[in-house]
């Protein structure tokens, strides 16, 4: 748990009860500071102040792709700075001082929001989840492909907890982290190794004694981190950053990647020798748009367990809404559809959740979206060449995935080596094309 804001008795006592409640907390009195430790350390939950810029650490979160949930809190505020702290994407708003029944509610809430495992009986994922449970009990590395927002560190908590293991399962964010911080999570360092590092740290390899490391967008290592982490797949030991002795690991490696790794070792980007240590074992997680009924099931189960965990009245979604759900691509996948949920469980007021309750996070309404795209759709192609038809068919998916060529070509069933060179024929045409792509 990190707690971040001015430092003052009222924090002190949010962390000391958050201690009784079990949690492990870390203190931070800025966003900068914050992030500084989240990306050395990690994090399950942060608390933060609604006088500090909530909304711009939301925003850190997101580009540097931490998952952790958020709660506002915050001493004598507003009703309307709580409301602009959730409308910002918070969680919820803790007041303080600090009630011990609301810490141990925000971390049980933490608890059971994560909780919630694979679910859904399509092929695609059943498949995918019985190659799991294959492979759980070997000690082989296993890397998980799917695009962002699949669930692919769910599946890899599905190997772990299967796997018998008596140790944690430990998270490493490879992306969008300088290498040398990567590198000390994993491997840890001596005192005096670099500048900063004032004392020992032992890294996840070695926290993790013969549990899981768990390497979030392997894709994104530094070729001196790839070879590191080759080193220890094949000779099972380390040695800290600055120190001589050779540590023995027992802890089993699970990566993840939302990009082709066969691409990367095609363009010189990642290593050959790297890819097939990591991929002796692969699964592929399914977009929820491969997934079907799934879709109504999952819904049914985030509104349920996010109105308990936010305290709120439980409310069913209507056919309607579940035809909605069920009629959208979904391009950020599961983790789009619960964020939906979950902001249709805090603006629904009627006895079930309707359509107009369901928001995107562009403030646009799915079911509105809907009717001005679906009518008459067949109008807008007629005598239109086929061209035209591809290429803006390609830069509007390109849109509604943020950029995210993968994603994009995944949902087109392109390669995103032809999304590439269909990218470089338009700009090449003086067509534009989003700088995001």
């Amino acid at each position: 748990m990190l707690l971040i804001g001015a430092p003052g008795t009222e924090f002190r006592e949010a962390a000391e009860l958050a201690r009784d409640a079990g949690a492990e907390v870390a203190m931070a009195d800025n966003p900068d500071q914050a992030m500084t430790i989240l990306r050395v350390s990690g994090g399950d939950l942060a608390m933060i102040d609604v006088e500090s810029d909530v909304v711009a650490f939301l925003d850190r979160l997101h580009a540097e792709r931490f998952a952790l949930p958020v709660l506002a809190c915050g001493i004598d505020a507003s009703a309307a700075q709580a409301v602009a702290a959730i409308r910002a994407g918070a969680r919820d708003y803790v007041p303080l001082p600090p009630e011990r029944a609301l810490i141990a509610a925000a971390i049980a809430s933490v608890v059971a929001h994560r909780s919630l495992g694979m679910v859904g009986d399509a092929p695609a994922l059943t498949r995918a989840t019985a190659l799991a449970m294959a492979m759980a009990r070997s000690s082989a590395p296993v890397l998980i492909g799917g695009e962002p927002g699949t669930g692919k560190e769910l599946m890899a908590r599905t190997i772990h907890e299967a796997s018998g293991r008596p140790d944690p399962m430990l998270v490493v964010e490879c992306a969008g982290v300088a290498a040398e911080i990567v590198e000390s999570e994993l491997f840890g360092h001596e005192q005096g190794a670099f500048a900063g590092a004032a004392a020992r740290r032992l890294g996840s390899f070695e926290k993790a004694g013969e549990g899981t490391v768990f390497l979030r967008e392997v894709s994104a290592l530094a070729p001196h981190s790839q070879a590191a982490l080759l080193h220890a797949l094949q000779e099972r030991s380390i040695r800290r950053i600055g120190g001589s002795e050779l540590l023995p690991i027992g802890a089993r490696i699970i990566a993840s990647s939302t990009v082709d790794l066969r691409e990367r070792v095609a363009a010189g980007t990642f290593r050959a020798d790297l890819l097939a240590r990591l991929g002796l074992a692969r699964v592929e997680v399914p977009p929820l748009r491969a997934r079907g009924d799934d879709i109504a099931h999952l819904a049914a189960r985030f509104a349920e367990r996010l109105a308990a965990a936010d305290g709120l009245v439980f409310r069913p979604l209507s056919d309607a809404a579940i035809a909605v759900l069920r009629g959208y691509s979904w391009p950020g996948n599961v983790r789009e559809l619960e964020d939906a949920i979950h902001r249709a469980v805090l603006l629904a007021h009627g006895p079930l959740i309707e359509p107009h309750d369901i928001v995107l996070a562009d403030g646009s309404r799915i079911a509105a979206r809907q009717e001005v795209e679906t009518p008459q759709a067949i109008d807008r192609l007629v005598g239109r060449t086929v061209e035209e038809v591809e290429r803006e068919l390609i830069l509007q998916t390109l849109e509604r995935c943020h950029g995210n060529r993968t994603s994009a070509s995944s949902i087109l069933g392109i390669s995103v080596r032809t999304m590439r060179n269909k990218l470089k024929t338009f700009i090449e045409a003086g067509i534009a094309v989003s700088p995001a792509a």
